[in-house]
């Protein structure tokens, strides 16, 4: 598996831009009036170490469960864009 930065800087790059941040204050303020404190740091490491790990072992994944990249990413941009009509 050969990774290029310019692949990965496109993939974070999408991922940003997919990542509703302004409709997920909502969400957000609601955990945090149940829990307390979030801390943020330690949110976004969590958040990191998932995304790495999806990075190296998520076509294993989710060849494990029987699905192409292609079928993935086609189920992804539907469920977006129904998303988007709500």
């Amino acid at each position: 598996m050969a990774l290029s930065v310019k692949e990965v800087i496109t993939v974070s790059m999408i991922l940003f831009s997919v990542i509703d941040i302004i409709g997920s204050v909502p969400a957000i303020l609601d955990i945090r009036n149940k829990v307390g404190t979030i801390h943020p740091e330690r949110t976004s490491l969590v958040a990191l170490l998932i995304m790495i790990v999806f990075l190296f072992v998520g076509e294993n994944i989710l060849g494990f469960i029987g699905l192409d990249l292609s079928s993935f990413a086609i189920a992804g941009s539907l469920v977006l864009f129904f998303l988007h009509w709500k």
